[in-house]
């Protein structure tokens, strides 16, 4: 098959480097980046560090409202669609170049294949979430990554083209996690970049990102998230997304934090150590949760629902209140039941069923 994929956000450049390793054994791919995330800490260096094959086009989108940048992803998609001619579009998760991908194909009858399908927060406020449910409905093909996305669709009345293959963010976790031990902590700390102080290594930490709107816009939310991190018995690391510096850097300079390390934005090599290695991680990215689950690693996420309903088992993920004392009584309080955690997420070859199944539907 002729395919074309989009990706244009950071779990999308992980995802795209599992699957287009085996995808490109049996199909033409090309591979369209919308420039959703374009600082180059945030898409440049996951090209160069996961060897993803580079762009086939760059739609150069960068930042804007939700219509706005949707809108112009999709003139740009439809512009390459007709172009191309592909046998079906490759979306990934719920970003808004997923939507834009889904839309523009499926209006000009184009098949629509969606990895990571079936996810559902039960909360229509997120904007990934209206993604996630409009990019499922325009789709012929499902992936999903869990028994519970495939139960989600069924109850919207989906369930022609659905398959239950695994997830494939677990496969780039098992592949690249070998590779991060072979390098000991002082490599990746050397690495590290701070934004107002300079990183001094430490023997233990927890690793935190907050960038989601709803923790972010508001003040007073982000400053109770912080003043939790700066009570923690350990530095935290803390990559500050584009998104949420100047929120950051405003805060810094008024309350002076001392254990928290902010830091310029990591790669995917350096985010699994940090990650491995934390006493905990502290997040509201959906990813990251999986990603921590995976690592074994607890984690506390700043939210009122999780789509990754299965990390909640044996409390390796527990939500928490955009408040201090909610946040730190869930790190210190919260007992781990090992007995509890179950694999869910597949073997690490769900590339591998995926690109099967697209063989299958060519013939």
């Amino acid at each position: 098959m002729k395919l074309v994929t989009i990706v244009g956000a950071r779990p999308q450049f992980i995802k795209a480097a599992a699957v287009s390793r085996v995808l490109r054994r049996q199909h033409q791919e090309f591979l369209v980046h919308t420039g959703q995330h374009y600082d180059e800490n945030m898409s440049e260096v996951f090209f160069e560090e996961l060897h993803i094959p580079r762009p086939d086009q760059n739609l150069g989108v960068g930042s804007g409202s939700h219509a706005k940048q949707t809108a112009n992803m999709m003139i740009g998609i439809e512009e390459i669609l007709l172009e191309e001619k592909p046998d079906g579009l490759l979306i990934y998760g719920d970003t808004n170049s997923t939507l834009a991908g889904a839309l523009a194909a499926s209006k000009i009858h184009i098949p629509v294949f969606h990895i990571e399908a079936g996810l559902r927060s039960y909360n229509k406020r997120m904007p990934e979430e209206q993604n996630r449910i409009l990019a499922d409905h325009s789709s012929d093909l499902l992936f999903c990554p869990t028994e519970t996305a495939v139960e989600n669709l069924k109850r919207e009345g989906i369930t022609k083209g659905v398959y239950q293959v695994g997830d494939v963010m677990c496969d780039a976790v098992k592949y690249y996690a070998e590779q991060i031990e072979k390098q000991d902590k002082s490599y990746y700390f050397n690495q590290l970049r701070g934004l107002f102080c300079e990183v001094i290594p430490s023997e233990k930490w927890y690793i935190a990102t907050i960038h989601r709107a709803e923790n972010t816009e508001n003040i007073q939310k982000i400053r109770e998230i912080l003043e939790a991190f700066e009570e923690l018995d350990a530095p935290v690391l803390f990559p500050v997304h584009p998104r949420t510096k100047g929120i950051v850097t405003q805060l810094y300079q008024q309350y002076n934090y001392q254990n928290i390390l902010f830091i310029e934005p990591v790669g995917y090599s350096m985010m699994l150590y940090l990650v491995k290695h934390a006493l905990k991680t502290i997040t509201d990215s959906g990813g990251l949760q999986k990603e921590t689950y995976l690592l074994d690693t607890p984690c506390i996420t700043v939210r009122e629902q999780t789509e990754w309903v299965e990390t909640l088992s044996g409390n390796y993920n527990i939500l928490a209140n955009p408040e201090k004392n909610d946040i730190l009584s869930k790190i210190f309080d919260t007992r781990i039941s090992p007995e509890k955690k179950l694999n869910y997420y597949g073997d690490g070859h769900s590339s591998e069923k995926i690109c099967a199944l697209l063989s299958s539907a060519s013939n």
